[in-house]
This record gives structure tokens, C-alpha cells and sequence, in this order.
């Protein structure tokens, strides 16, 4: 993919991230702009590295190492990166992540349906895992650093 079709890609989804910000949490249009400039920077970026870096991560691994070096201490446009980003409601963009990811799929429901019903009870197995180890870290961590 071009590095132009990933640029609108990116916008489209920003334009979806501040439509839902508006909409689910009242979060003006032009106020949530700047954190999802800074979030589609950071994507944009990620997606440069993975052409441009020999090592071969995922888009995703690049965009959160520089989101952590924007956002780390010693960054001088730290306050900006998190303020800004702190704007943006954290399920404003998994609302856009869930609807692209339920339009890749849709064309493969028959095929699921073909795996038949153990398919199913292993995915629930898979999303109860994980949701009961993450929030079991989550506790074991709170916990550990005094903030609950």
C-alpha cells in the first residue's frame, strides 16, 4: 500500500475518531483535533517505519514504541503529545477499529459457520482468557502501586 492511500485511510479514520468523540462523549469537533493529529502522526509514522526499518514488527509494535518516546519524560513535546491525546475518549477509536474489523469479516461468516460449533466455545474460552488474565494484571499491578 501507498504511502497516499494510507494517508487518507488515516484521515478517514480520524475524521470516524472525532465524529465519535463528538457524538458519545461531547467532546468538541476542533477540540479533539489536536490529539488526533498527534494519533495519526504516530500512525503515519509507524507505517514509514515498517518501509523504511529493516526489522520486521508490525505496524502496530512501531506506532506504540513512538507513542512511548513521544510520551516518555525526557521527550520535549511530552506535555503536548499527552494533553492532547488525553482529549481523545480511548473508545472513540476502537469504535472505528470494531467497525473495520466487523467489515473485514463479514464476507467470512459462512466459512466460521463452517468450523462448526467447537469454533465457538474455543473463542469464548480465548476472549474469557484473556479478559480475566488482563484484569487479573490489572489488579495484581493497582494493587502493587498503591492506587487502589
Amino acid at each position: 500500500m501507498r504511502y497516499v492511500e494510507w494517508a487518507v485511510l488515516l484521515v478517514i479514520a480520524g475524521l470516524g475518531i472525532a465524529v465519535a468523540n463528538l457524538v458519545g462523549f461531547k467532546v468538541g469537533f476542533f477540540e479533539s483535533l489536536p490529539g488526533i493529529a498527534v494519533l495519526l502522526v504516530i500512525s503515519f509514522l509507524g507505517v514509514i517505519c515498517t518501509k523504511v526499518i529493516p526489522l520486521k514488527l508490525p505496524v502496530v509494535a512501531y506506532c506504540s514504541i513512538i507513542g512511548l518516546l513521544v510520551a516518555c519524560p525526557i521527550s520535549p513535546i511530552r506535555e503536548f503529545v499527552i494533553e492532547s491525546a488525553g482529549k481523545i475518549n480511548f473508545t472513540a477509536p476502537l469504535t472505528m477499529v470494531g467497525a473495520y474489523a466487523g467489515m473485514s469479516i463479514s464476507d467470512q461468516i459462512k466459512t466460521f459457520a463452517k468450523q462448526g460449533w467447537k469454533m465457538i466455545i474455543i473463542g469464548v474460552f480465548v476472549m474469557t482468557g484473556t479478559f480475566l488474565g488482563s484484569a487479573l494484571i490489572a489488579q495484581l499491578i493497582l494493587t502493587l502501586t498503591k492506587a487502589i
